[in-house]
Parts: structure tokens; C-alpha cells; sequence
């Protein structure tokens, strides 16, 4: 082989060794990536943005607080911003009605496969239960509005980005879905993924005592 030749050569087995050292960079295959406003990179987007992606989406506006929940295991009163726009809800005022909240975010795996089946929750146990959404430590809302558009989800979401109700609720890790009773209280905290929708309506059930 020549000196050319060999050089060539060389210059081949350079740039597919660049190419491969480049794609296994990536810890997170881009076609997994929740985007914002169709097909770009994750953004927070400007408010006007988000309220549109979130009309979009299809979200219902976050509840009007009832009485302030007290006693043991009551919601904390921390007040929580409306993911995309809307009222404040302060926790401790969802009171009324047996709730189930789901704190989840965009960047968290076990959460984009657990909320198809609280959008189901949601369509079909209708007044008798509330789902509500807590976005959490979310550093792009624009991302989290998509991923509720593409699995489903229409249920009100607040957004907790500096984990403000993070000692309230006892968080840990993501997801985290809590029960409320009709009061404001707390009756129990499951900390891990849902993997099936029977799952998840034994234990409603178990611990709200509501069915579909």
C-alpha cells in the first residue's frame, strides 16, 4: 500500500471512530425527549407560548380552593403556580372531593409510562375523584405541557419547580401519587410507578374507597 493509501486509510478510521464516540455521548435517545412547539429542543417558552400549547393540550384549568383543610395529615398550605397559566391553587384548600395528586415530571422515565393511566383514571371515574397533576422540579414547562398532550393527559396540573412542596408531601422521587380524603387529608402516599391501570384502581380503592 502507498503512503497516500495509507493515509487515506487513517483518515477513514479517524472520522468513524469521531462518529461513534459522538453517538454513544448520548445518554438519552433523542426521539424519547418531550419537545416544545413541534419538534424542537426543550424550552421553557414565553407565558403566552405555554398558554397556547396548553389550550392545545386540552389541560382544564387548575380547581377554585374549597375550606382549608386541618388535623393530622392535612395538605400543606403551600401555594403552587398553574402549569401554563392560570389561578394558584393553594394545596391545603383541595378539599371536597376524594383527590388523587401525581407528582411526575418531563425528564422522569417511570412518569411518561404511568400517565396514560391516570388520564384514564381521570375520564372515567368522572365527579367521584379529582386527579390533579403536580409538576415537579421541572426546569421546562414547555416540555412537561407536550408530554400531557402526547399521553393524554387533560386532568389540571400545578408546577412546582423549586420543590416548594417537597417536604409538605414527603417527596422522595418521582412519580409520587398521593390520596386525599374529601377533608384535605392525606390517607396514604404510594412512591413508585403504576405499571398497570388495575393497579392503580386497587389502590384508590384501598385507599380512597372509591371505585370506577
Amino acid at each position: 500500500m502507498s503512503a497516500a493509501a495509507r493515509r487515506t486509510a487513517a483518515a477513514l478510521v479517524a472520522a468513524v471512530l469521531a462518529l461513534t464516540l459522538a453517538a454513544c455521548s448520548s445518554s438519552d435517545p433523542e426521539p424519547a425527549k418531550p419537545t416544545f412547539g413541534g419538534g424542537g429542543a426543550a424550552t421553557s417558552g414565553s407565558s403566552d407560548e405555554l398558554a397556547a400549547a396548553k389550550a392545545r393540550a386540552g389541560i382544564e384549568d387548575c380547581p377554585a380552593g374549597g375550606e382549608r383543610a386541618s388535623g393530622d395529615g392535612a395538605l400543606p398550605d403551600v401555594t403552587l403556580a398553574c402549569l401554563g397559566g392560570g389561578r394558584s391553587v393553594e394545596l391545603s384548600t383541595l378539599t371536597g372531593t376524594p383527590t388523587v395528586i401525581n407528582l411526575w415530571a418531563s425528564w422522569c422515565v417511570p412518569c411518561r409510562k404511568e400517565l396514560p393511566l391516570l388520564a384514564r383514571v381521570d375520564a372515567e371515574y368522572g365527579d367521584r375523584l379529582r386527579v390533579i397533576g403536580i409538576d415537579f422540579k421541572e426546569t421546562s414547562p414547555g416540555a412537561a405541557i407536550e408530554l400531557a398532550r402526547a399521553t393524554g393527559v387533560t386532568y389540571p396540573q400545578l408546577s412546582d419547580p423549586d420543590q416548594s412542596a417537597a417536604a409538605g408531601l414527603g417527596v422522595v422521587a418521582l412519580p409520587q401519587t398521593i390520596f386525599v380524603d374529601a377533608q384535605g387529608r392525606i390517607t396514604a402516599t404510594e412512591r413508585k410507578e403504576f405499571r398497570s391501570y388495575a393497579d392503580l384502581t386497587a389502590a384508590i380503592e384501598r385507599h380512597l374507597g372509591v371505585t370506577p
